[in-house]
């Protein structure tokens, strides 16, 4: 298997246990076997538990911006609101596929202060983007002064809108973007 896919292989592997067990019960005797290689090989690939976690929340915060550039950023002529949806439907599909992201970062209080202090600076990151679009998207209508405010109200509601979602799989993902839209779409569009 090429390095890089191996690499792929045990980041997925380790972040749903990560998630499940969080830093501190999560051991690399289990990431291995669930994903597939021995201990030394998976030592190849990442220098500690740590690295390994880090990686994951490294992988998480670049991601973060990618939920505007997959609707092409903000196209012209549509409609804050119809904008507002359509990220959203992006974002919600990448929550299904990274449920892990969210109990790394709202939900394990584990590790190190190295580890707190870099779970915080990926949800500063994912702040600022939001703050972005805010400023972008809400123009005149939201003052600047309320722009950080605005992005923090949004990125903390929807990050617990995810964990909620993450415990309730059965309810439809269009439930989850009208209820997120709900919230977003006034404090965007004004």
């Amino acid at each position: 298997m090429p390095t890089a896919e191996r690499r792929d292989t045990i980041l997925r592997a380790a972040g749903p246990l990560f998630a499940r067990d969080g830093y501190a019960g999560t051991r690399l005797d289990d990431v291995a076997t669930a994903a597939g290689v021995t201990k030394p090989i998976l030592y190849r690939h990442f220098e500690s538990k740590k690295a390994l976690y880090v990686a994951l929340l490294d992988k998480h915060e670049a991601d973060l911006p990618t939920f505007f550039e997959r609707v092409g950023g903000v196209p012209s002529g549509l409609e804050p609101g119809a904008l507002v949806r359509l990220i959203l439907e992006h974002w919600l599909d990448y929550v299904r596929e990274n449920q892990h992201a969210w109990a790394m970062l709202f939900r394990d209080a584990s590790g190190d202060d190295e580890l707190r202090r870099r779970r915080l600076e990926v949800s500063e990151r994912a702040r600022e983007v939001m703050a972005g679009f805010v400023a972008a998207v809400g123009g005149a209508r939201v003052p600047a002064d309320q722009v950080e405010p605005t992005a923090e109200l949004l990125t903390s509601g929807l990050a617990g809108l995810a964990l909620w979602w993450i415990e309730h799989p059965d309810v439809p993902k269009q439930t989850v973007v009208d209820t997120a839209a709900r919230l977003c779409v006034p404090a965007v569009a004004g």
